[in-house]
């Protein structure tokens, strides 16, 4: 377990597996709430993703960042070829 100070509010900062975060999903979510906990989750001994209470203020976005924010997702896959035709079709009825 590794504590972290910031602007004087103690962090803990916790490393799980994903196996332990399905069975303790709940448990996860109120210690990031309650107690501000940040979560590193692990899958197959490598991190996989990150668990961290939301900003205060999350800043909103518009429908004309949009793509923006698209140009920076990762490339989903073949699979995903279908998903990205209707993320055009979108982008062509909002003229975006």
């Amino acid at each position: 377990m590794i504590i972290i100070f910031y602007e004087r509010i103690k962090l803990m900062e916790k490393t799980i597996t994903a196996t332990e975060a399905v069975r303790k999903f709940s448990e996860i979510l109120n210690a990031i709430k309650y107690r501000g906990n940040h979560y590193t989750i692990l899958r197959g001994k490598k991190p996989i993703a990150f668990i961290s209470p939301a900003e205060k203020h999350l800043k909103e976005r518009t429908l004309g960042e949009l793509k923006g924010l698209m140009a920076k997702l990762p490339h989903l896959g073949d699979e995903a070829e279908s998903f990205g035709k209707d993320l055009s079709v979108f982008q062509l009825l909002h003229q975006i």
